[in-house]
């Protein structure tokens, strides 16, 4: 803690130009927190003062120390969510959990609605899906069924637990694909699905292998454009790679990761980072896949109230934080939901007791929903494609079956073998609200 006020006060100075666009915008103050709002040292062994907040698309969030709430009144038809300054390096521990109020904008839109992406999981043969006009994307898990290299089609190889079944988008009319570099694409005139493999020897190890990896993607939307000239925005990413586990400390390969991801995304994400996947596969091939979903419309960032925001974790969780929103609200009214785990805060609770880490992952799912407004929350999970990713196979079984028992009416579920970024993690899930 810095020990002259006046002094923390006059250091704000410094980072005006971190909120210098809020000027476009009247913004009255609803409630501060007074108590979270006394600044504390991000960085105690210096004495400076990091700060990392944002603006998501409606709402005004902030972390690192401070936390206040604001309501926006906006001249502009788009709020934006800003990101943590990409040199920001040394986190500090939030002072409380985020506060996170989505705030509908108060313009009438005047460009085309968004219409729903279509998803959904699917027994069958990926030619035959892919030989659809409407078909966007054909992901398969697993080595059962033969590939194909149609741009549209990505296998990962995380093994169902279960049986087979691929994940399919659709979008609402005809869809174009074709090869752009390494990087695969297809799209109609609202939805854009980008995937990339980058092989790490070929780049020098994971860290480097994910800021390529993100870097094409990034360079390959700067160029981008829907039919009606409208740029893409990134909903959505999913990131796969092997033994994300493997290391120790800031050795550890996950960690690793997040740099390169960190360095490669800072274009991309100067209107903020969209929800997010990493999971770890077990196949022994040291290939990073990244695959996403991008629209002609940007989408809302949403956070838990739950648990601090990744982006602001503190230091003993990497060098680098990682940078993926919680969720993210589509203008479609769908909410695309990241990895979530049984952390609470930032600290994983219920180690080695997978039931009990199941029961805090819902409870963090269901006020993820609550957080993203109330026609979301009243879908909740019973609308939602459900992904889980488990560490140990001999458990699934018993955690279908209580996800069955919790959520009957789910339009589809898919159970896969993996590990969690986090080691003392079990079990993680994510999903797209149909």
């Amino acid at each position: 803690m810095l020990g002259n006020r006046e002094c923390q006060f006059e250091r704000i100075d410094r980072i005006e130009s971190e909120i210098a666009f809020t000027e476009q915008w009247r913004l009255r103050i609803d409630g501060i927190r007074l108590d979270a709002f006394d600044i504390e040292a991000a960085d105690h062994e210096s004495g400076e003062l990091q700060f990392g907040g944002g603006l998501l698309r409606g709402c005004l969030y902030v972390g690192h120390g401070m936390a206040c709430l604001f309501s926006l009144s906006m001249d502009l038809g788009a709020a934006v969510y800003h990101p943590r300054p990409p040199t920001l390096r040394r986190l500090p521990e939030p002072a409380t959990l985020p506060i996170v109020r989505l705030i509908e904008p108060t313009t009438t839109p005047t460009t085309k609605p968004l219409p729903a992406l279509r998803a959904s999981y699917v027994e069958g043969a990926a030619q035959s899906l892919l030989a659809e006009r409407d078909v966007l994307a054909v992901i398969d898990f697993g080595s059962a069924r033969p590939a194909c290299t149609d741009p549209r089609f990505l296998r990962i190889g995380l093994e169902p637990l279960g049986r087979p079944q691929l994940e399919v988008w659709r979008g609402h009319g005809p869809v174009s694909s074709g090869r752009h570099g390494a990087l695969a694409w297809s799209a109609d005139d609202d939805y854009l699905y980008f995937a990339i493999e980058v092989d790490e020897s070929a780049c020098g190890g994971l860290d480097a292998a994910a800021e390529h990896a993100y870097a094409e993607i990034c360079r390959y939307l700067a160029e981008f454009r829907f039919g009606d000239g409208s740029d893409g925005h990134i909903l959505r990413l999913w990131n796969y790679m092997d033994a994300i586990n493997l290391g120790d400390g800031d050795d550890e390969r996950y960690r690793h990761f997040c740099c390169g991801r960190a360095r490669g995304i800072t274009p991309a994400a100067r209107n903020g980072y969209s929800a997010a996947t990493a999971i770890g596969r077990r196949d022994g091939v040291r290939v990073l896949q990244v695959y996403g979903l991008a629209a002609r419309l940007p989408g809302v960032a949403v956070e838990n109230p739950r648990q601090v925001s990744a982006w602001a974790y503190p230091r003993e969780y990497g060098p680098v934080a990682p940078t993926f929103a919680r969720a993210t609200r589509t203008p479609a009214g769908q909410l695309l939901v990241s990895g979530t785990a049984a952390v609470v805060g930032h600290r994983s609770q219920h180690v080695g007791d997978t039931p009990a880490q199941l029961e805090e992952t819902l409870l963090n799912l269901d006020a993820l929903l609550a957080a993203a407004g109330p026609q979301i929350s009243a879908r909740g999970l019973d609308a939602t494609l459900l992904k889980i990713y488990l560490r140990q196979a001999d458990e699934a079984a018993a955690v279908l079956a209580d996800i069955d028992r919790r959520h009957p009416g789910a339009p589809g579920r898919m159970i896969l073998l993996g590990d969690i970024c986090r080691h003392d993690l079990s079990i993680e899930i994510d999903g797209i609200q149909v």
